[in-house]
């Protein structure tokens, strides 16, 4: 009885270790897992908003941009941190995995944070203090002044690109869809998730634009790059709890071995025996953990 419940106990739905090793419910995932990852968002999602919120402000007061020009560089950062997260899912989904993306994207956000802290606060990178009320009449920033400040902002951008596609999908993770109970448990998970969202975001867009506009921009930036290097702690402190999907392998290779085959079989005639159309028995199909596959053949 007690090896039967062991048995039981292993998840159904292919999630592994960090060894690549099968893993126990009780022991890894759930809501134990998942309280990391939620608490995770918070602190992150202040970071983000912190930053991105005030930002046309901060471009037109210190740097001195004209508002035209301040908005289209945001926009094309915003753009920008909103399409790599399609290039950090395609890497995590087909080679290094959701944690593994997921902690080398988080370095590059901290650095890229951390740098653009430094930009905000080191006179020498930005123009000096205008008191003209004519916003032309102010000095505008240097090369190299806009070379720091825009270079923190998109290396931050590629840093989100990691993290923002796989944070979300490792939470899944911490549920088996092949269990009843735990499948429950992912739809309060995402309720929880989004609630984490909200929150992080309330925060930043009034506590720390406030500070921002009223004490400083060294503490308002630096307290979100101080958030996010508390973030990035509380997920790695869940590491031994997490479950992990195996890399599938590059989709398109897959993509291109489906229309190969395809062609090669264009004029073969179908199988009068339904049993024929798949590569293993039916039962094998039928087995609980088991994904059924579009009838094909070998």
């Amino acid at each position: 009885m007690g090896v039967e419940n062991g048995v039981n106990d292993y998840t159904q739905d292919g999630t592994v270790d960090l060894k690549g090793n099968p893993v126990r419910r009780s022991k890894r995932g759930g809501w134990t897992a998942c309280s990391f990852v939620v608490v995770y968002e918070v602190f992150e999602r202040m970071a983000y908003y912190g930053i991105s919120t005030n930002l046309v402000i901060y471009l037109t007061k210190k740097l001195h941009q004209g508002t035209v020009t301040s908005s289209n560089n945001v926009t094309n950062w915003v753009g920008t941190v909103w399409m790599t997260p399609v290039l950090g899912a395609y890497i995590a989904d087909a080679y290094l995995g959701r944690y593994l993306t997921f902690v080398i994207a988080s370095a590059i956000y901290l650095a890229g944070m951390s740098l653009l802290t430094v930009a905000v606060s080191v006179p020498g990178l930005k123009p000096p203090r205008c008191v003209a009320t004519d916003m032309a009449d102010c000095k505008k920033a240097s090369t190299l002044q806009l070379a720091v400040f825009f270079g923190a902002l998109y290396t931050l951008a590629v840093g989100t690109g990691g993290t923002k596609p796989n944070i979300s999908t490792i939470g899944a993770d911490q549920f088996d869809d092949f269990d009843p109970k735990e499948k429950g448990h992912k739809l309060s998970f995402f309720n929880w998730w989004m609630f984490s969202i909200f929150f992080g975001t309330l925060f930043a867009n009034t506590i720390l634009v406030y500070i921002q506009d009223n004490v400083g921009w060294t503490l308002g930036y630096g307290l979100p790059t101080a958030g996010l290097a508390i973030s990035i702690v509380i997920f790695l402190a869940g590491t031994p709890f997490y479950r992990h999907r195996v890399p599938s392998g590059s989709p398109f290779t897959r993509m291109a071995k489906v229309i190969i085959a395809a062609l090669r079989k264009w004029k073969t005639p179908v199988p009068t025996d339904p049993k024929e159309l798949y590569e293993l028995d039916l039962e094998e199909y039928a087995k609980k953990g088991s994904l059924e596959l579009i009838p094909h053949q070998p």
